[in-house]
């Protein structure tokens, strides 16, 4: 259990994130502006803190450089943005942030980021977040799963292809899974993300308890994720249990 700080300007993102957080055994404090934020944070450290940049007081990289030259910077912080710029990112990355997050965030780059936040001691924070800074355009927003020996491997096309994920779905998963640069970001996400859960739905013979513990993820937040994502549950012998 750890005290999260959520600080963000829209109601419905604060409550989201703090009924999905609150799911996962963590305190949350929320605050809807960088004020309210700053009054948090000199109640105590939180053990985490996610972070807006666009607010309307104060931005969120304002505040964040102003932790940082106050020293009050001794917690992770994850930026969270819908509109932010890639040197956005970079520079919130060099002033002490942890990770960036892209708006709409999925529940499982949330929760596998707040999991990463809050395994890194405080001597650990700054660029050494795992994503170079000379990579930040291409994967500052994505939290890796951490795959095993035998997980899937992926293989990127520059062009369409018909075994694309997506695209076929006679494609064995003991072959080459390749996915479509050519598409919208959205689009490849939940198409890389499908083709994440199938696997391990696969693998796990189905069964829902055994790849939320795999995945990381809650049970109901798994079955909600698979529905999202368009994950024909009926395929095989999927059980709930």
């Amino acid at each position: 259990m750890a005290n999260i700080l959520v600080v963000d300007d829209e109601l419905g993102i604060r409550d989201l994130l703090s009924e999905i957080l609150n799911d996962e055994g963590h305190n949350v404090e929320l605050a809807e502006n960088a004020a309210q934020a700053r009054e948090a944070r000199l109640k105590g450290a939180p053990d985490l803190v996610l972070l807006d940049i666009w607010m309307p007081d104060t931005d969120g990289v304002s505040l964040l450089k102003e932790w940082s030259a106050a020293g009050l910077l001794t917690m992770p912080v994850i930026m969270m943005s819908g509109h932010a710029t890639i040197d956005t990112a970079v520079e919130a990355t060099r002033i002490g942030a942890l990770a960036f997050l892209e708006k709409p965030i999925t529940l499982q780059k949330l929760l596998k980021s707040v999991e990463q936040g809050l395994a890194r001691k405080p001597k650990s924070l700054g660029i050494t977040t795992g994503v170079g800074v000379g990579n930040l355009s291409r994967t500052a927003h994505v939290s890796a799963p951490p795959y095993s020996s035998n997980a899937v491997h992926t293989h990127v096309l520059q062009n369409s292809h018909p075994n694309a994920v997506g695209g076929s779905d006679n494609v064995p998963w003991s072959n080459l899974q390749s996915f479509d640069l050519n598409q919208p970001l959205r689009d490849a996400r939940d198409a890389f993300e499908k083709a994440y859960f199938e696997y391990h739905l696969v693998q796990e013979g189905g069964s829902m308890t055994r790849v939320a513990e795999k995945t990381g993820l809650e049970r109901t937040h798994l079955y909600r994720k698979l529905k999202q994502l368009g994950v024909d549950l009926s395929k095989g012998k999927r059980t709930i249990g």
